[in-house]
């Protein structure tokens, strides 16, 4: 098999083995399933082997990579050029070869949309936004790029939050504005779609957002980017009151989608990878 054949992950100091990290196992599956005779495999890459690591990547003819942190903004200087998302964030958690160049994208925001998109299409709607860190700001980046009408950004820390309202006012020309999250948030009259882009309830059950829950109202698309647990306290507390719920794991499962489709350029059964991403993790 040449290297060509071969698909690199390059991963932060957190790498776990393919017995223990769930991507892993769901892109694998999605190539298995294909008959593709690739492999997706985790490595360490210290950020300062990081310029080695995608050389090294390029010269052996990868087809492409993900990067985690804390290279999601350190590997953009050592690739050939951006996607359109990808620039406007920032950030970069996907590398592809096109030619013989490696184009960064950014694949967290486009798997939240196709999740979302199973729902309600974003364009001409009115979003609110927990949260202004790395999630929250590709999904932004990826709405406003959708032509979500306005988004509104419920954030506890103000910088960061006016950060972002800056960053999709200036190069999205995008309706939006900051709320500083104080107490529970009562969602406006007129939203269509609620998401939780912070970390809140990850692995804590029972951990609550702070939001009226009198504010959510029937019809109204929630959405988490938790997956785990996959239903959240905060999912169960908005379709109680008749909401949408959208959960984490299909924005994981999208995101493994988009990549695949971008190295390879076939679309992968989702269902068989929403499966082993399942199976790995337990669920």
């Amino acid at each position: 098999m040449s290297t060509e054949n071969f698909l690199h992950e390059l991963v932060g100091s957190m790498s776990q083995g393919a017995a223990g990290n769930p991507t892993v196992a769901m892109i694998e599956a999605a190539f298995a399933h294909h008959g593709l005779h690739w492999r997706y495999i985790n490595m360490e890459v210290t950020p300062t082997d990081l310029s080695a690591a995608v050389r090294g990547a390029k010269a052996m003819g990868f087809r492409g990579f993900n990067c985690s942190l804390p290279h999601k903004v350190t590997v953009i200087p050592h690739l050939d050029g951006l996607g359109e998302s990808a620039a406007v964030m920032g950030a970069v958690n996907c590398v592809v070869r096109r030619g013989e160049k490696l184009i960064g994208e950014n694949t967290d925001g486009k798997g939240f949309l196709k999740s979302l998109e199973t729902e309600i299409d974003p364009k001409g709607k009115s979003v609110v936004l927990f949260g202004a860190g790395g999630a929250a700001r590709a999904i932004a980046v990826e709405l406003g790029l959708a032509g979500t009408k306005r988004i509104t950004i419920v954030n506890r820390s103000k910088l960061r939050g006016a950060e972002l309202v800056a960053l999709l006012r200036d190069k999205l020309k995008l309706d939006a504005e900051l709320v500083v999250w104080s107490g529970d948030y009562a969602v406006p009259a007129g939203t269509d779609i609620v998401i939780n882009g912070t970390s809140i309830g990850l692995y804590a059950p029972e951990a609550r957002l702070a939001l009226d829950l009198s504010s959510m109202k029937p019809g109204m698309v929630v959405a988490d980017v938790v997956f785990s647990p996959v239903r959240t306290r905060f999912l169960d507390d908005a379709a109680a009151r008749g909401c949408r719920a959208i959960d984490g794991l299909g924005m994981l499962v999208n995101q493994g989608i988009v990549g695949v489709q971008y190295w390879t350029g076939i679309t992968p059964d989702a269902a068989v990878m929403r499966k082993a991403l399942e199976a790995a993790m337990g669920v």
